[in-house]
């Protein structure tokens, strides 16, 4: 992390685990906050890469699940990168800077993926450099954050992944309630948060992945590296993968598994009370060896129970119940999707 943005944070009373921002004093209010908004969230656990050059979009188009070639600059899209076997190795945000696409992405994964990512550049003319210490990427939900974006002089896009440019950056719409990422230069960032927070309560990280798991948005991690194939996390339904393009890593998995219809496997939002995190095990008695499902991702909620976006199968998930923990676990109760 950039070591002003981190002091910025430090003095509006921000606590760290290494670069994670955990809470600013009041984790538990923070959470209750969260309902009702607005709430302003530094996104310290994620990472930007920038992949630009005359060939970037086709580069990236040909590397990825979704349609870069269609991305639109007011525009953003999920998207994830696979291995030839069809298994998510990172799970991305994509957006259009200038003549740059910028990849989001987690910020434990960047480094290795970066680094493989340059390896199948080749004699492309792409240059692919890693922006996390000169960007900032902030969180603003719930009611009212429309309107302070206005009053901080940002643009307020309309619809769900439209994306703005704004001074020193750009304004992405997320699915949800008022949700919006800004990426903004660094140098800008102090001021704007500044701005941000005069009408909105400052919450850790934590708070913002549990309005993501509320969005039904997967986040792919160390831990959840190449245990899923696209279909499996819903990556189809939230516009992550297009089945018209041509071919990318893993392409003829996750297009055999779309059209003969072999998923059992699928995301699924819970509630449990036990504390989760990416990539444990669920268990049920309908599925072999006991092994009902993985979660994706884990974050507590402001009833002091934890929510989870978790892949399961399919008879387990309709059969019951599914166990955290163990065996004999707390039993998960699902939650709808928003989608």
């Amino acid at each position: 992390m950039n070591a002003l943005w981190k002091t910025t944070l430090e003095t509006a009373g921000a606590k760290f685990d290494a670069d994670l921002v955990t809470d600013f004093g009041d984790a538990a209010g923070e959470r209750q906050a969260a309902l009702n908004g607005p709430v302003l969230a530094p996104l310290s656990h994620l990472g930007l890469i920038a992949v630009g050059g005359e060939d970037a979009k086709s580069f990236l188009h040909n590397q990825v699940t979704s349609d870069v070639n269609h991305l639109k600059a007011e525009a953003a899209q999920h998207s994830a990168w696979c291995t030839a076997k069809g298994r998510m190795l990172a799970s991305f945000l994509l957006w259009k800077e200038g003549d740059a696409y910028q990849v989001q992405l987690a910020a434990e994964l960047q480094p290795a993926i970066q680094k493989r990512l340059q390896m199948f550049v080749l004699r492309a003319k792409v240059q692919i450099t890693s922006r996390s210490d000169e960007v900032a990427l902030i969180g603003l939900a719930g009611p009212g954050s429309a309107a302070l974006l206005a009053q901080a002089g940002l643009p307020v896009p309309a619809q769900p992944l439209e994306a703005q440019e704004a001074p020193a950056g750009k304004v992405i719409r997320l699915e949800g309630n008022e949700r919006f990422e800004i990426a903004v230069a660094v140098a800008a960032a102090p001021s704007l948060w500044a701005a941000l927070a005069a009408g909105a309560r400052p919450v850790g990280t934590p708070v913002w992945q549990w309005l993501q798991i509320q969005a039904g948005i997967p986040h792919i991690s160390g831990p959840t590296q190449e245990a899923f194939v696209p279909q499996m996390a819903n990556f189809e339904r939230i516009g992550g993968v297009s089945f018209h393009k041509g071919c990318y890593p893993g392409q003829e998995i996750v297009a055999r598994t779309q059209y003969l219809g072999k998923v059992k496997r699928s995301l699924f939002r819970a509630r449990v009370a036990a504390t989760v995190k990416a990539g444990d095990a669920l268990f049920s008695t309908l599925a072999d060896e006991n092994h009902g499902g993985t979660v994706v991702n884990g974050a507590p909620a402001a009833d002091g129970s934890w929510e989870l976006l978790a892949v399961i199968p399919e008879n387990c998930a309709s059969g019951g119940p599914v166990h955290a923990g163990g065996p004999d676990g707390p039993v998960l109760e699902l939650l709808p999707l928003p989608y």
